[in-house]
């Protein structure tokens, strides 16, 4: 059964949609505890899961990864969003959940009624489905890293307290480095999570709750040597640094001051990394009514935080950093670390490579993305000529608040792994430092709107209706969604020339970086007042061949209405927050779909052919005139190609696997150069296998996912290189309600290049990318009970 993005749950084989699901003893075999991973599992999604725990980024079936976290996707918690947008520069909805013993399921449903049936999320949805009771006993588990430094705690129990009432209440701790060499406890915290549901005659009503708080470190952009041509590149380690274990976040990088939201001096530190607190809860009912039946879920989540991210920019030598960054020559010094204070006597060999890294501290005061979403329908079966129509009349309401504070301070550090990487001070020829305890200004290196503030509000109302009508083996469908929203609020930055002058140290020495603190008066001030609303609807039909055969076509149009990535942009205007250009409220999405389904004694198999046309807003930082401006770029994309999802069990092996085969372009572009190419990162094959061998004693197998190659940007230049990762478990049974296992993720150690930021061949032999982590492996033992 399906119960995601449908009006009502039914058989995968009478709906018109496609749709995977996870089972919890299977998202267990994987071995992965990030969102980010399980997700890279589901056919046609696209997971890059470089960036550590969260801020992943992901898109499906060829619709563009136009910037971070999911424009086009909607992550759920029990059938209602995390965020209402998942494309929030750096607060992703993955950045307030987590995968826990709490989830007995993800179920995804990838175009289709997802455009009708969830606002903004026109690609699909992806569902944590949690348990609530039905199966009475739990579990605890005890994991560790073998090769890395990692320990967690996961429990979950639920049952009947009586006949009618049940419960379910699970969750985990953790601590540990990581799987990258920082050189301190990166991630620590936990969450827990319950409801209890009261069942009656035709019914239910369910209290569920959640607390997390937790930090876990992100995995910025680091350097990789690269040589060969475009077509065929050769990527290698920097010497004394490893794309797959090490990370330039490290023990010897520490605090920071700045200025924040409200023009104060304060400091923050860049191990406290990405902090999420989640308080929410919600209520869910269903009961009958008179023939209909009704639902209403809400829940209202109090979502907020602290991030420090330390993000590279570039990868300059050593020996030129003075001259390149100083506009004089000078020398280099640490600035923390162990050898704080001593000179670098020849930059030229530093660390056995020779260079630095120009970084910035990314500093996000999640003030709050609080959100209250509540989501009522009415549904009833009705008789009608030989046939059963069901219609479904629903309202959705939902309030998103976005209000956070962020800075950018740019720093230099040596490029060393094993946690050692430390701050670099540059110090003119007159004995003056250039740098202030390695940072290079405090006004971001782009200057105008490195210190701001957001405090914008979204209401969303979206009535919406469907019919299906199902005589003999054939089913009609029609659905419709009304999006109307109301955005207010303001936004503040500061301008190139709203900066301070603090002596930070206090030495009586005002070096040329602490006459630059940004901060963001409130002349500033631009405000957001504007209204937009869209219509989406879907049309399908299903034919049901036999009981193990179906077919269906679809054809849907969607929207996704935009975010914080139009503020302060051309698009609203700065002195009455109206929106000036009315086409980049929303971007709307078109999809056609052709499917055929088929399940049978141990053996499932579903084909799916796809095309999609999206037009595209987003923004761009680039040079105007000479000056460094955001700028609003639209776009056209068209993708054509076709999934494959499939399972057979025979005795103790089974085998599940998903493939996506794209052929995806840019139809429309501010450069007509780029009409015609390939979207950046889009491969032309991603896939999924999980083949497993199981017996009473013990289950061993593997997930292996993979993808070709893809062009690195849309100039369609340089190439990236297709990679496969094997995720290889075993599980024993010694006794009875005793499970030890083994896992072992990217068991290989293939370099599995998620990004790279140059679009050719550079000249320095030195791009900056990012790569899934090398080679891990935990051991764990889990009790049931």
């Amino acid at each position: 059964m399906v119960v995601t993005g449908v009006a009502k749950a039914r058989d995968r084989l009478d709906s018109a949609t496609s749709t995977s699901s996870i089972d919890d003893v299977e998202i267990a075999k994987i071995g992965a505890y990030s969102v980010t991973d399980l997700f890279r599992t589901i056919p046609g999604i696209r997971a890059e899961a470089s960036l550590g725990e969260v801020n992943g980024n992901y898109t499906i079936r060829g619709l563009p990864m136009v910037g971070s976290g999911a424009k086009y996707l909607q992550f759920q918690e029990d059938g209602l969003p995390v965020l209402e947008f998942g494309d929030i520069l750096a607060l992703t909805p993955d950045y307030f959940m987590r995968y826990d013993f709490n989830v007995a399921q993800i179920e995804s449903i990838r175009g289709g009624s997802a455009s009708t049936f969830a606002s903004n999320a026109p690609g699909g949805v992806i569902n944590l489905i949690s348990p609530t009771g039905e199966v009475e006993g739990g579990s605890f588990q005890a994991s560790s890293g073998v090769d890395y430094d990692s320990y967690r705690a996961d429990f979950n129990y639920g049952g009947h307290l009586t006949d009618t009432l049940r419960f379910n209440i699970g969750g985990f701790y953790r601590e540990g480095e990581g799987p990258r060499d920082a050189g301190f406890d990166a991630n620590r915290g936990g969450q827990i999570k319950a409801n209890i549901t009261q069942e009656f005659e035709g019914g239910f009503v369910r209290l569920e709750g959640k607390l997390l708080d937790d930090a876990v470190i992100g995995y910025g952009p680091a350097p990789l040597l690269v040589s060969g041509t475009n077509d065929d590149p050769d990527y290698t380690d920097v010497p004394n640094f490893s794309m797959l274990r090490d990370t330039l976040t490290s023990r010897n990088i520490t605090t920071f001051p700045l200025l924040n939201g409200d023009g104060e001096l304060t400091e923050v530190n860049l191990q406290d990394g990405n902090h999420a607190v989640v308080r929410s809860l919600g209520f869910q009912t269903r009961f009958n009514l008179r023939g209909w039946t009704i639902t209403d879920h809400m829940r209202y989540a109090s979502q907020s935080g602290d991030q420090s991210l330390n993000y590279p920019l570039a990868i300059a030598p050593a020996a030129l950093a003075p001259l390149a960054f100083g506009a004089r020559p000078g020398s280099l010094s640490y600035a923390t670390g162990p050898q704080a204070g001593q000179p670098i006597t020849d930059p030229s060999a530093l660390n056995g490579n020779g260079l630095v890294s120009f970084s910035t501290l990314v500093h996000t005061d999640i003030r709050s993305l609080d959100n209250f979403t509540n989501d009522l329908r009415a549904s009833r079966v009705w008789d009608i000529g030989g046939g059963v129509l069901t219609t479904t009349l629903g309202l959705y309401n939902a309030e998103q608040d976005l209000e956070y504070d962020r800075q950018y301070i740019p720093f230099f550090q040596d490029v060393v792994g094993g946690g050692e990487s430390a701050l670099i001070d540059i110090v003119n020829t007159d004995g003056i430092p250039r740098t202030q305890d390695g940072v290079y200004n405090f006004f971001g290196p782009a200057g105008a709107g490195s210190n701001s503030r957001v405090d914008v509000g979204y209401s969303i109302v979206a009535p919406y209706g469907s019919l299906n009508y199902r005589l003999g083996k054939v089913a009609l469908g029609a659905s419709v969604r009304f999006d109307s929203g109301e955005v207010t609020g303001f936004t503040v930055a500061n301008g190139a020339t709203d900066v301070r002058t603090i002596d930070v140290d206090g030495d009586g020495v005002i070096t040329a970086a602490e006459r630059t603190f940004a901060f963001a008066p409130a002349a500033n001030r631009q405000p957001v007042d504007y209204d937009y609303d869209y219509v989406s609807y879907s049309a399908s039909v299903n034919y049901r061949v036999s009981q193990n055969v179906s077919t269906f076509v679809r054809y849907s149009q969607g929207g996704r209405a935009a975010a914080e990535k139009i503020l302060r942009s051309p698009a609203v205007s700065p002195v009455t927050g109206d929106l000036v250009q009315t086409d980049a409220a929303y971007d709307p999405v078109k999809q056609a779909e052709i499917g055929l389904k088929y399940r049978r004694d141990g053996l499932f198999a579903n084909v799916t052919g796809f095309w999609a046309e999206v037009n595209e807003t987003n923004q761009q930082i680039r040079p105007v005139n000479g000056v460094t401006q955001l700028v609003l770029v639209q776009r056209g994309y068209q993708a054509l190609g076709a999934e494959f999802e499939g399972g057979i069990r025979r005795g103790p092996f089974s085998l599940t696997a998903g493939a996506t085969v794209t052929s995806a372009e840019i139809t429309d572009a501010e450069d007509p150069a780029l009409v015609g190419n390939t979207p950046r990162r889009q491969a032309d094959l991603i896939f999924q296998v999980m083949p497993q061998y199981e017996t009473d004693l013990f289950t061993v197998g593997a997930s292996i996912v993979g993808t070709t190659e893809s062009y690195s940007q849309d100039a369609n230049q340089l190439t990236m290189p297709g990679y496969a990762t094997v995720n290889a478990f075993v599980e024993v049974r010694p006794v009875d309600k005793v499970v030890l296992s083994l896992t072992a993720n990217n068991l290989f150690d293939e370099m599995a290049l998620t990004d790279v930021g140059s679009d050719s061949l550079p000249a320095s032999g030195v791009v900056l990318a990012q790569a899934l982590p090398g080679r891990t492996v935990r051991a764990a033992v889990r009790f049931y009970f």
